[in-house]
């Protein structure tokens, strides 16, 4: 499929954040921005705008525009042939960039653009003035958020709605899996994310260039309140932030005619996507990704290269659970990593995580790497939803020698059935206690299993949320349940010891 000239290769990135007191524009004319310096950063001869054929937006969480892929095109004077947006994933961006490049490999385009901007600081302080953006072209009527699948009715019943508490829940069961105790995993955890702050200080894109030490980021404070245990505020993505970035993919044979200088090339070695079950409590083993699994063995199969061999990665981290995955997916320990960063932005907790767009700025930030490395093999992972989507892609400006992408699709994933209306004995598989503003416990959340599947389970009762967020293990734990209107709940009492 790359026989020839069909190769595809990144051109141009660029990205922008526009820090506190910066005044950012709306989220349409941060993308324009930044495709325009994407253009002027490949260093091209020719006008590369004249030839896009291909636009795709990242969807918007700011503002819903009505059309945004339209008014884009219209600021950037382009009338591309190809246009589209994406759903709402943590993966869109490189999916798009992918998907790019397979066409480009393909012989269906030649020059693309992948574009994503988010203004969710300025929209943030201008409501708590009790103001509204007075942004351009909005929808009417707006439209619903582009969700790929529905919430679960058990998942409504039981509030399952916000990644910190489903992430947490995966977090838990992969400590339990490894028989860590919960103390000695919040200081994995710091150890895991301090070293993304040193990143961000030395990225002048990065949101937030404080360097915090790992006892710092897991310690609880009134500025560092716990949000879904074992999670503190410093340790999970930032979303608020002004952030814009771009990438332009071209084949080889564009470039040529470009005059793109062969060192700016950065080429697609490998990708893969895959999914996970659907649903939290669908997952047959809450403590690893089967398609995170699959999706490494792919992209190392396709490079011809082992995990020792990537030098530079930036590996997802809306929440550390994300990153562990991944590693575990690699078989890559966390404290063996021969010297190499786990990002090259900083993360999502530091360097800032624009809602979808977080993977433009971090292939921008590959690129970087990649071309002051030559030749040297960079990964950049996607996670949308709850941890059920997953994008890797291996890039270098050493070009590929065959095909990109697997030659058998991703198997579908197994799943657990989710049970309602039930009552009596289960036992935990996840649990975790989610905070509000004020620091205050508001209630748990669990994953139980019973004979012939999964259910969701809350609790309010003080002594089990004591429990729940104490020293000893509580998953394995036997627990009776008792329906209570349309949830579950762990009745006060009913706990016993874990089975040995």
């Amino acid at each position: 499929m790359t026989a020839g000239r069909r190769r595809a290769c990144l051109i141009g990135v660029a990205q922008h954040t526009w820090h506190p007191g910066d005044d950012a524009p709306e989220p349409l004319v941060m993308q324009e921005q930044v495709v325009r310096d994407a253009v002027r950063e490949s260093a091209a001869r020719g006008d590369v705008l004249d030839v896009v054929q291909s636009l795709a937006v990242v969807y918007c969480m700011s503002w819903p525009y009505d059309d945004p892929v339209g008014r884009l095109a219209e600021r950037l004077a382009i009338a591309p042939r190809h246009r589209g947006t994406s759903t709402m994933s943590g993966t869109s961006a490189q999916s798009l960039a992918v998907a790019a490049a397979h066409a480009i490999e393909a012989g269906e385009l030649d020059v693309a653009v992948v574009v994503g901007a988010e203004a969710l600081a300025t929209k943030r302080v201008l409501k708590r003035a009790g103001e509204r953006p007075p942004w351009s072209h909005r929808a009417d009527p707006t439209p619903d958020m582009p969700f790929e699948w529905p919430f679960h009715p058990e998942e409504l019943s039981h509030e399952v709605f916000q990644a910190y508490a489903t992430f947490a829940l995966r977090d838990v069961a992969r400590r339990a899996h490894r028989h860590r105790a919960p103390a000695a995993h919040l200081e994995d955890i710091g150890a895991l994310l301090a070293p993304m702050t040193v990143v961000a200080s030395q990225n002048p894109a990065a949101w937030d260039h404080h360097v915090r030490t790992a006892s710092e980021l897991v310690a609880p404070s009134p500025d560092n309140r716990i949000v879904a245990s074992p999670y503190r505020k410093h340790t999970v993505a930032v979303m608020d932030v002004d952030m814009a970035a771009a990438l332009i993919v071209a084949s080889d044979e564009a470039a040529d005619r470009l005059g793109v200088p062969v060192d700016r090339r950065v080429y697609l070695r490998a990708a893969a996507e895959a999914d996970d079950a659907r649903y939290v409590a669908e997952h047959p083993d809450l403590w690893r990704s089967p398609a995170m699994e699959w999706c490494a063995a792919a992209v190392l199969e396709i490079a011809g290269c082992s995990p020792a061999e990537i030098r530079h990665m930036d590996l997802y981290s809306c929440f550390a659970s994300s990153v562990q995955f991944a590693l575990d997916a690699l078989g890559i320990d966390a404290d063996r990593l021969d010297g190499r960063d786990l990002t090259v932005t900083g993360g999502l907790p530091f360097a800032g995580g624009p809602a979808c767009n977080y993977l433009a700025h971090s292939i921008t930030a590959m690129v970087d790497r990649l071309r002051s490395d030559p030749s040297s093999l960079g990964l950049t992972t996607g996670v949308g939803m709850h941890m059920t989507k997953h994008s890797w892609a291996l890039w270098s400006t050493e070009p590929p020698l065959g095909q990109t992408a697997p030659r058998t699709p991703s198997p579908a994933p197994e799943v657990v059935p989710i049970l309602d209306e039930v009552a009596g004995p289960a036992t935990i598989a996840a649990a975790t206690v989610l905070h509000g503003r004020d620091g205050a416990p508001t209630h748990g959340l669990a994953v139980c299993d019973l004979d012939g599947g999964r259910a969701y389970a809350m609790t309010r009762d003080p002594d089990v949320l004591a429990r729940w967020e104490g020293p000893e293990e509580i998953v394995g734990e036997r627990v009776v349940l008792q329906r209570e209107g349309r949830t579950n709940v762990v009745r006060t009492g009913g706990v016993e010891p874990p089975s040995p």
